[in-house]
């Protein structure tokens, strides 16, 4: 079987690390579906889809899972519609797996199956609570994969949420 996980991932945290490992001995693939991947370089979307992508990846690489593909998913900010967008994108899945009630909805309504997810720590675990800590100099980097303290640090993203 092959689950579907959309997120923003702005950025990759270890909550949305939890979910795919804990989804992961279920699915024979994952497939991560980056959303917004057309906004960056604003508070709530800093990061570009590929430095996304590149958190995922090398989060997942170090941590041995390995049958994932990741699909980028642009907005187009039409709920009625937007099922069938992502479908026109990428269709091969036999679930949803989410935390959202809104995507559970808008799934749901269009016939898939959805798994609701547990939300680990999401008083802590959430890229809104990230970005707010970069942005007041507060510790952060506990929050995330060693990977993506990296890539953000690399890629001068503590700057880019403090400029926003």
């Amino acid at each position: 079987m092959k689950a579907l996980y959309i997120g923003r991932f702005q950025p990759f945290h270890k909550g949305h690390l939890k979910v795919i490992k804990t989804i992961y001995k279920d699915y024979g693939q994952i497939i991560i579906g980056i959303g917004s991947s057309q906004y960056n370089n604003t508070y709530d979307n800093p990061f570009t889809s590929s430095e996304r992508e590149q958190m995922i990846k090398e989060t997942l690489n170090a941590n041995k899972i390995k049958n994932y593909k990741i699909i980028l998913i642009p907005d187009i900010h039409n709920p009625p519609k937007w099922v069938d967008h992502v479908l026109s994108i990428y269709s091969d899945f036999d679930i949803v797996v989410t935390n959202s009630e809104f995507v559970n909805f808008l799934f749901t309504e269009k016939g898939f199956k959805v798994l609701n997810t547990e939300l680990f720590e999401k008083e802590k675990l959430s890229g809104n609570v990230i970005r707010k800590k970069i942005k007041k100099n507060k510790k952060w980097e506990h929050l995330v994969p060693k990977q993506v303290v990296n890539i953000i640090k690399e890629k001068n993203g503590e700057n880019r949420i403090r400029k926003t």
